[in-house]
């Protein structure tokens, strides 16, 4: 009798947990779904931060790398329908930074290889004006990407 208890613990035990487990990684309650998005978010954000001001392979390799936040965050699978709204959105913002971020870097390469001549002069000048446009294009973009996260963050904290 004793030997058949144990069994039963020891096939109810493993089943139990597993069961649990698999509850806890489907947790679609708001909250999850809030956590998950704004890892997401923090995840592209923290890579901003690491790589700023860098050179150009860095800044091409950055905008790589925001892509697949950007692909990461279109994979969420939320069903609140408002966060729903906050992840398309977010999804455009680390698109466009990707972006920007790529033309940088690519006017930045641009002008590392401009000769000493006048077309050379006019190369930097040309790739002067893209890092400009792109570089406040891509602040824009951060700043309405704050305010995003805001939203998100005021939303995610009123109860269900």
């Amino acid at each position: 009798m004793l030997i058949l208890v144990r069994r039963k613990y020891i096939v109810i035990i493993p089943v139990s947990l597993s069961i649990a487990l698999l509850l806890s990684g489907c947790d679609n309650s708001k909250v999850a779904q809030c956590d998950r998005l704004m890892k997401a978010v923090s995840g592209g954000n923290a890579l901003i931060e690491k790589n700023k001001g860098q050179q150009v392979t860095t800044s091409l390799k950055l905008a790589q790398d925001l892509e697949a936040v950007t692909k990461s965050l279109k994979q969420m699978n939320l069903q609140d329908p408002e966060l729903k709204k906050y992840q398309q959105k977010f999804v455009k913002v680390f698109h466009t930074l990707s972006q920007q971020i790529t033309k940088a870097g690519k006017a930045l390469g641009s002008a590392k290889i401009a000769q000493a001549s006048e077309s050379g002069r006019q190369r930097i000048q040309k790739a002067r004006t893209d890092i400009d446009t792109a570089l406040t294009s891509a602040a824009t973009t951060a700043k309405q990407s704050d305010a995003l996260e805001a939203q998100v963050k005021k939303y995610c904290s009123k109860p269900d």
